[in-house]
This record gives C-alpha cells, structure tokens and sequence, in this order.
C-alpha cells in the first residue's frame, strides 16, 4: 500500500472515529470521514445514514481502505428499531458499496463482548481461537459482522481485519463504571491507543489477507485480551492503561483520577 492511503471512517464524528481521524491525519494519510451528522474533521466528510446506499457510494470513492466504525454501540431496548437497521442492514450496505467501489482493506470494529461468558467466567486471557459467548444482540450483531468479514475476504479477495475492540468510553457514566470495575479498567481501549491501533490496521501489509484480533490498552490488574496476535500482524503495541486518556471524555478526571 502507498504511504498516504485514501481511507474512510464511518462513525468518524464518534469517541474512537475522532481519534481515529486524528490519528490518520497525524501520519498524513488522505481521510474522509463518514457519518450521519455533519462534521468540520475531517473537511472531507459526507453525511449520511448507513442505509442512504447512494451516499455511501460516494463516499467510497477513489477509497482504498475503509475504517467500519458506524453502529449502535451496545445493547438497547429497542433491538428490531436499532441493532438490526444499523448493524445488520446498515453493515450490509458499508461492504456492498465497498466491494463494488474496489476498496482494497476493510477494516471492521467488533468486540471484546463476542467472548463476554467467557471474561466473566474468569477464563482469560482471551484468545481469538476461543469459541464465541456472546454477551447479548448487540455482541450476536457483531459476530455476524465477523462472519461475513471472512466470507468477503475468501469470496472477493478483500483484505479483512476484524478489530474486537476494548471499552472506550463514551460519556462520564461509562468512565464511572470503568473505575467501579477492575475487570473494566483491564479491558479499558484509551482513545489513543484506538487511534494507534487502527493506523496499524490501515499500514498492515498487503500480505494480511483475513485477520482477526484484540485491541485494548494494557491492563491494570491483569491480562483480559491476548495481544500477542495483534503485535505480530499488525505491529500495534498498547501504550497507556487506565486511566490514561479519559480526560478525553471528562476534564476533570484529571483531577479525580490523579492525572
């Protein structure tokens, strides 16, 4: 792949897209950004909704690597008004106007939830080999990503990296229930070691052809996730732990959690 890679990220007015963007930007690679709501960053944006096909088609144009971040998020009540139009049918639309636009890598943003019986049981680290306990519909919309994630990369030859990501936080409740929570803290995903991790994505080499791995920042109290796959592929090592990088989402964490 060139040095300066075209790359859309959907979801890119999110937590982990602006970093996402940020981060791209930084290493000078060419980002348009993706979302339903308008944005300033990157000054390459379209507006749209994941099932708006038409725009999507033209966001993908003259792309090479696609960053699929744009879903809702975790488990809500209403899973038929949300988690099947976004995650389901709004995934279908991302890969077929990628793969009808020729882009060379997608890079899609999974969870660490897809193994949630298994973090709760106890039973870690995690590996990717280890069969899947999901934790609810939003972690079975994620698998369903994952699933077709393989089949585009046999069927199509797209190179495919599934990303099972770690928390990032969102909003001040989700930072006080990270520091409730040691299991929390260890799975923690710092908004710079997002960034990181999906720049490394984007840069793997053209060899990696279907990947699947963990992203998180390193733990406090002990290893949740096995990294040791994304360190070899995609060279990502993490360089903050909780509760590096919060300040993000809520200032005055600076002051709460001793920054």
């Amino acid at each position: 792949m060139p040095l300066s890679i075209p790359t859309l990220v959907t979801g890119s007015a999110g937590r982990i897209g602006r970093a996402v963007v940020a981060e791209l930007q930084r290493r000078g690679h060419q980002v348009r950004g993706f979302d339903r709501v308008p944005a300033s960053v990157p000054s390459d944006h379209v507006t749209g909704d994941l099932t708006d096909r038409a725009a999507l088609e033209r966001a993908m144009q003259g792309i090479e690597c696609l960053i699929h971040l744009a879903a809702t998020p975790d488990d809500v009540d209403d899973v038929l008004g949300q988690i099947v139009p976004d995650n389901i049918a709004g995934l279908f639309h991302v890969m077929e106007a990628a793969r009808l636009a020729g882009v060379k890598r997608l890079v899609l943003a999974s969870s660490g939830q897809v193994n949630w019986g298994q973090q709760m049981r106890g039973e870690v680290p995690v590996r990717v080999t280890d069969p899947p306990s999901p934790k609810y519909w939003y972690a079975a919309s994620k698998m369903f990503l994952e699933a077709i994630g393989c089949g585009f990369a046999e069927t199509h030859g797209i190179s495919v990296i599934v990303a099972r990501l770690g928390w990032c936080p969102r909003t001040l409740a989700q930072v006080e229930e990270i520091a409730a929570a040691e299991w929390a803290q260890d799975v923690y995903l710092s908004p710079g070691d997002a960034g990181r991790f999906f720049a490394c994505a984007v840069e793997a080499p053209p060899e990696v052809r279907h990947l699947v791995v963990y992203a998180a920042s390193r733990p406090v109290h002990r290893e949740r996730f096995d990294l040791s796959e994304t360190a070899a592929w995609l060279g990502y090592e993490p360089e903050e732990r909780w509760p590096q990088g919060i300040e993000v989402i809520d200032k005055a964490a600076v002051t709460r959690f001793g920054l």
